[in-house]
């Protein structure tokens, strides 16, 4: 099934969702700010062209 992604303003707004969704059954999870950058950079990467294919000697020239 698919989600829903919701970002209160405030954590009054955060609670009061929360709480809402638990009276009505409905599974909800807070996340960080560092699982969501963990999300786009997923989204980035199932994104990106991997028929690219990058010699070792051109990464190890750029480090």
């Amino acid at each position: 099934m698919e989600s829903i992604v919701i970002n209160p303003k405030t954590k009054d707004e955060a609670k009061l969702i929360t709480d809402l969704l638990a009276k009505m059954n409905i599974a909800s999870k807070i996340i960080t700010e560092e699982e969501k950058e963990d999300m786009g950079l997923l989204a980035m990467m199932k994104e990106v062209d991997r028929s690219d294919k990058v010699s070792y000697e051109e990464v190890i020239k750029k480090t």
